[in-house]
């Protein structure tokens, strides 16, 4: 395989994220424009966007993983990139709620594929080399985080449409660069022979998360993690414009600021940390500081003692890698792909369930405590510590390790 196969699925993980980042810090706004400026029910609008665009990740993840291995991953993936760029053109002429509604269901489903990358990778790649070949698109995701919602703030101070111009243009572009660029990685004779729905049910892989029981508290850990984490997306926008008056560009700025701290530890800190500690403290340190940030989030009465917040939360970053290194000691190296695609059913389900929660809880704590979810977000990362620890102690041990 050339290394431009390698180099293009980065930068098709890094344009389909910096397109995703562009529009978080508009897609908000965009929702409480269409509600008269009324914030807190564009919250709970938000929150069924959120929902879907989550529901529709859920069921299509395993039906695109279905469609590479029958087809191969070419087509999935320069298809998916085509409907994505089609899709936020669609957005951003939207002319009702409904319509931007139908884009974001869409969107859910295209978006999917980025788990076909990842497979691409798999068969390119030698066994020895994916340990890093993952972590380029780990990179990858960091990139386009950063510069993302920066760029998405700065366009949406011009036009609030404008960022989903700019996105639909960088996966149509993605798309066209890989039909000359991107040869197929799955030769015909390792392909399905035919389309398996049993293989396609998104609650399949779940199973082996009950099937290991040193598995179900780590699994729990993840799950918590991840329902705390939706907060982010599904209420912070409005909260820094509602609290503390910040617009498009502020706060695209400070996402941006949240992706370089969380770069600083996830690509710099994490490996020293782990090894100096271990995963299990690494783990339960970054849960109680992520915990300790999203109080300060919901607490804070200035701007900037919400900043000062920033750099404590990104180290909540040692708990997602600590967590899943511990869980891969538990399978076989057989499971390890079935474990993967559990831990991203989880990650869906919460994404199914969190931006209800957070978005209704602000809605209805708006003029009293708006800050409220942050702190229910916290509560979820403190138990989470709790049934960590309890579910890594050395079995046959009452006390501390």
């Amino acid at each position: 395989m050339r290394k431009a196969t390698l180099a293009f699925i980065f930068i098709l993980v890094a344009m389909d994220i910096l397109a995703l980042g562009i529009t978080i810090p508009v897609l908000p706004k965009l929702v409480e424009r269409f509600m008269g400026g009324d914030t807190a029910s564009a919250a709970e609008v938000f929150g069924v966007f959120g929902t879907a665009w989550s529901v529709m990740q859920f069921i299509a993840m395993p039906l695109v993983g279905m469609l590479s291995d029958r087809f191969g991953r070419r087509p999935v993936i320069l298809i998916s990139c085509l409907g994505l760029g089609l899709d936020y053109f669609f957005m951003a002429l939207a002319p009702t709620l409904g319509w931007l509604f139908v884009g974001r269901l869409i969107s859910g489903a295209t978006a999917a594929s980025i788990s076909t990358a990842f497979a691409y990778i798999a068969d390119v790649t030698p066994a020895e080399k994916r340990a890093a070949a993952f972590g380029m698109m780990g990179a990858a995701f960091g990139v386009g985080f950063v510069i993302g919602p920066a760029l998405g703030g700065v366009l949406g101070g011009i036009d609030p449409r404008l960022p989903f111009w700019v996105a639909g243009g960088m996966a149509t572009l993605n798309a066209a660069y890989g039909l000359f660029v991107l040869p197929e990685s799955l030769p015909k004779e390792k392909r399905a022979t035919s389309f398996n729905w049993k293989r396609a049910n998104p609650l399949g892989s779940l199973k082996l998360l009950r099937s290991h029981h040193e598995l179900f508290g780590l699994a729990s850990v993840l799950f918590l993690m991840n329902l705390a984490h939706m907060v982010l997306p599904s209420v912070a926008v409005l909260y820094m414009g509602y609290r503390y008056g910040w617009g498009e560009m502020a706060v695209g700025l400070v996402l941006a600021g949240v992706g370089v701290c969380s770069m600083i530890v996830q690509g710099g800190l994490i490996k020293p940390v782990v090894k100096r500690f271990g995963e299990r403290k690494a783990m339960a340190f970054g849960l109680l500081c992520g915990t300790v940030g999203f109080v300060i989030y919901g607490v804070a009465p200035t701007g900037m003692l919400f900043l000062a917040a920033v750099p404590i939360m990104a180290l909540w970053g040692f708990a997602g890698p600590a967590a899943q290194a511990l869980m891969t000691k538990h399978v076989g190296e057989s499971e390890q792909g079935q474990l993967q695609g559990a831990t991203a059913s989880l990650t869906s389900i919460a994404g199914i369930f969190g931006p209800g929660l957070f978005t209704l809880t602000f809605a209805a704590m708006i003029t009293t405590f708006p800050g409220a979810p942050f702190i229910v977000a916290g509560a979820l990362l403190l138990v989470a510590a709790g049934v960590g620890w309890i579910a890594t102690r050395p079995r046959g041990s009452a006390g501390l390790p």
